[in-house]
């Protein structure tokens, strides 16, 4: 009897070590908690799932929108600077930069020819018939005039793009592109005219 008590005491003495080694192990491999309460599984994995885009379609489409306007607004800034790396890209590059600066720099009669056409149609209501037929016949000599400089400033562009930058260097479209520059009022035409006239480009 006393063989079997001794025995039993002695079971229990080793399991109260044993559980006590291991608690004290367990203390430390768990880091000092610092008054805050442990998060839940469904916390941390939550938190573990949240996801990096903003999956809210009205944030993100707002903050669109906003990196839209504020693109605008730097367009609409290198249209009045000519900073090249805003301009859109039918206005880019160093051979346009040169036309633009070669158009602008002229006199033309192409610029005229949108303030000639509203002024024939005011005038227009008060002239008689005879007046009327007259008047046209010497706009329509105007806008054939126009035409041919049109014509002849794009020739002369495409020679000075040639002897620059080469013939092989070339980009297309130069010579619509001065036509069509050199019909527009100086003070529309966007991008700003950045030399006075007469100053042209070397």
């Amino acid at each position: 009897m006393l063989g079997r008590k001794r025995n039993s005491a002695e079971n229990i003495a080793e399991a109260e070590a044993a559980a006590a080694r291991e608690q004290a192990q367990t203390t430390k491999r768990q880091p000092e908690k610092k008054g805050v309460p442990t998060p839940k599984r469904s916390q941390q994995q939550a938190a573990r799932k949240r996801p990096l885009v903003q999956n809210d379609r009205k944030v993100a489409r707002a903050a669109q929108r906003q990196q839209m306007a504020d693109q605008r607004v730097k367009m609409r800034r290198a249209m009045e600077t000519g900073e090249e790396k805003y301009l859109p890209a039918r206005d880019r590059g160093p051979q346009r930069r040169y036309v633009r600066d070669y158009v602008d720099a002229r006199f033309g009669i192409g610029e005229w020819m949108l303030v000639l056409v509203l002024v024939f149609l005011f005038a227009s209501f008060v002239m008689n018939q005879e007046m009327r037929i007259i008047v046209s016949q010497i706009l329509w000599l105007f806008v054939l005039a126009v035409l041919v400089e049109a014509v002849w400033v794009g020739r002369v562009v495409r020679k000075k793009i040639d002897a620059k930058f080469g013939v092989e260097n070339r980009e297309r479209g130069l010579p619509f592109y001065a036509a069509m520059r050199s019909l527009q009022i100086r003070r529309l035409r966007l991008p700003k005219p950045l030399v006075s006239r007469g100053h042209f480009p070397a």
